[in-house]
C-alpha cells in the first residue's frame, strides 16, 4: 500500500518508515526542509514538502495515498499548547478527506497523564484530551466513520540517537551536578524501543480496528528514583529526592510531566494485533548509548 507518513524523518517516525518499506510498503513522507527531504529519501521513500500547519499539503498527501500514519508533532515542549493545537488542526485536515473512504489512519498519542484502572493505564484508560489532544481527536474521527485508530506511546522512545525526555534529563543532572527525582521518586513511567513502536505503528495500519487504542509500551512501570541513581551512577553525581519548587526548577519545562505516575500494560494491544516488544529495555539502552 501507499502510507503517507508525517513526521517521516523524525526519530520514530524514520524508523516506521524503514519498517513500512521492509515489509513491501510505499512510502510518502512529509518534510518540512530540505534536510528533512533527504533523510526521507534515504530511506527510500518519496518526499512531499510541507509542514503540519499547511493544511492543503496534509490533504493533498491523505489523498493521494491509501493510508496515513501520523507521527509528526511540533517538538517546542516551552509551546506545548501551540503544539497540541497545531497537532489537532493536522488530524482534522486529514479527516476531512477521509471522510467517506475505508481509507485507515492511525494517530500517535502518549500514556503519560491517562487514568490508572485496577493500578495501571491500560486501552480502556480514558483520555480526556490532556496533555494532548491527538488521541481524543482521533476517536472523535472514528466515531465519525473514519478508520481512525490510536497508538498511545510511552514517554521514552528509546534507541541510539534519542533526543527526548531521557536526554534531556541527563542534560539536567549534568548542569546542576545533580540527578534528581520529585518526591519519594516512586511515580512511575513507561518505556518502549523505537524498532518496537515502528512495528506496531505497522501493525496498527494493516491490522488496525476502527477506535481502537493500543498501548505501545514494553517497560510497564520504572519508578523515576531509579532512572536518577542510574544516571547518578553513570555520572558519578549525587541523587537527591527534590521538593515541588526544586523540581520546578531542575527540570524547567519537564517538571510539568516528571510527576505523574503512569504505569501501563498492553494486553490487549497484543491480543489484537500480535504485538510484543522484543528489544532492550530502557536501562540496558541507556547503560549502552546515553552516556
Amino acid at each position: 500500500m501507499k502510507v503517507f507518513v508525517t513526521g517521516a524523518s523524525g526519530f520514530i517516525g524514520s524508523a516506521i518508515v524503514k519498517e513500512l518499506i521492509t515489509s513491501g510498503h510505499q512510502v510518502v513522507g512529509l518534510a518540512r526542509s530540505e534536510q528533512s527531504a533527504e533523510v526521507i529519501r534515504k530511506e527510500g521513500a518519496e518526499v512531499l514538502r510541507g509542514d503540519l500547519e499547511d493544511r492543503e499539503v496534509l490533504k493533498q498527501g491523505a489523498r493521494d495515498s491509501d493510508g496515513i500514519i501520523h507521527a509528526g508533532f511540533f517538538h517546542d515542549f516551552t509551546q506545548f499548547a501551540k503544539a497540541v493545537e497545531i497537532d489537532k488542526n493536522a488530524i482534522n485536515a486529514i479527516g476531512e478527506v477521509l471522510m467517506g473512504t475505508d481509507k485507515a489512519i492511525v494517530v500517535t498519542a502518549g500514556i503519560l497523564g491517562l487514568p490508572l484502572i485496577d493500578g495501571n493505564i491500560t486501552e480502556e484508560s480514558l483520555s480526556s484530551g490532556f496533555p494532548r489532544s491527538s488521541e481524543t481527536t482521533a476517536l472523535a474521527l472514528a466515531e465519525n466513520g473514519i478508520n481512525a485508530s490510536v497508538i498511545r506511546l510511552a514517554p521514552s522512545v528509546h534507541d541510539k540517537g534519542d533526543r527526548g525526555f531521557v536526554p534531556f534529563i541527563i542534560g539536567q543532572a549534568r548542569l546542576n551536578s545533580l540527578s534528581g527525582y520529585p518526591g519519594e521518586g516512586l511515580n512511575r513511567w513507561t518505556a518502549v524501543h523505537r524498532l518496537d513502536a515502528a512495528r506496531l505503528f505497522r501493525l496498527a495500519f494493516e491490522k488496525g480496528i476502527k477506535g481502537a487504542v493500543y498501548n505501545g509500551v514494553a517497560d510497564t512501570g520504572i519508578q523515576m528514583k531509579e532512572i536518577a541513581e542510574l544516571i547518578g551512577s553513570q555520572l558519578n553525581l549525587p541523587v537527591a529526592s527534590l521538593s515541588e519548587e526544586e523540581t520546578a526548577k531542575h527540570f524547567e519545562w519537564l517538571s510539568r510531566f516528571i510527576t505523574f505516575d503512569s504505569p501501563a500494560t498492553h494486553f490487549k494491544t497484543t491480543e489484537l494485533l500480535g504485538w510484543k516488544p522484543e528489544h532492550i529495555s530502557l536501562t540496558d539502552d541507556m547503560k549502552q548509548n546515553y552516556f
